[in-house]
């Protein structure tokens, strides 16, 4: 008999998807899904040993003070477990080594790069070389957006797709690079999994509100090398039905939700490569 799949999806200090986020690791096939509070980690009363697949979720970590993510980042990084004073950044490191799987949407991905977990070149996970700043249109964005998946992309959680369609809502997801050098090696090794679209052509673009924040090279999401930690600004969690696409009255719709083939992608290869 296979090995149980486990997912932990992480609340609290603000976070707000957390409900959806495990809603969809349960249609993608997990079998067990905790949702736990960032303190019960603390407490020692879960830990990130037992859990296959890591959902950063979406929402306004610590009211987004100190710029988005940033105060979780620092917890992270600081906060040590109690009892035993073990950092929790051991457990993440740990959890990563294992070769297991981490998916941070929206204030998740602000979370995981200002962490220093992506884009992780040679393997670092304690750098920050990318960020996350407020929208061109300096103001906050909710609407749905035009995806389109890079196939040479090693993320294990796009394999196989071609475009999304997917909502954003943030004030602060526009993609930053340390550098030039570091943008083209992030172009050069396929990390930038997922670009926001033109609707008509289908290409990567600049243009406002198709680019809802004016993220260079149209990025929306990117994975590390290993493909196996992937962070993005769309929501996929609010799209697992097709009562929640934004016309599903006017059009024939499957009934699954795009967003649901991202966390099915990624229990698939836990159960094939992890177990």
């Amino acid at each position: 008999m296979n090995k149980a799949v486990k997912a932990i999806v992480i609340t609290g200090y603000g976070t707000n998807c957390e409900v959806e986020m495990a809603q969809a690791c349960r249609l993608g096939g997990a079998d067990q899904v905790d949702i736990v509070h960032m303190s019960e980690l603390l407490h020692g009363e879960f830990t990130l040993d037992d859990y296959h697949l890591l959902n950063l979720p979406g929402g306004f970590l610590d009211g987004d003070d100190l710029g988005a993510g940033q105060a979780g980042a620092h917890r992270l990084r600081h906060a040590t477990v109690k009892p035993g004073g073990e950092p929790i950044r051991d457990q993440l490191y740990r959890f990563i080594e294992a070769g297991k799987l981490i998916i941070g949407v929206c204030n998740g991905f602000q979370l995981m790069v200002k962490m220093g977990l992506l884009p992780g070149f040679d393997h670092r996970y304690d750098r920050r070389l990318v960020s996350l700043t407020h929208n061109d249109s300096s103001r906050f964005e909710d609407r749905w957006v035009n995806l389109r998946i890079d196939p040479e992309s090693p993320s294990v959680f796009t394999r196989g797709l071609e475009q999304l369609y997917l909502p954003v809502r943030h004030g602060e997801g526009k993609f930053v690079p340390a550098s030039e050098t570091i943008l083209g090696m992030l172009e050069e090794n396929h990390l930038i999994a997922m670009r926001y679209a033109d609707p008509e052509t289908g290409e990567a673009t600049m243009r406002y509100p198709w680019n809802p924040n004016g993220s260079p090279a149209g990025i929306a999401g990117i994975c590390d090398p290993s493909g196996r930690l992937f962070g993005l600004m769309p929501h996929p969690e609010a799209f697992l039905h097709r009562v929640n696409h934004p016309r599903w009255t006017r059009e024939q719709l499957p009934e699954e939700g795009q967003g649901v083939a991202l966390f099915r992608n990624g229990i698939e290869f836990i159960r094939a490569n992890v177990l």
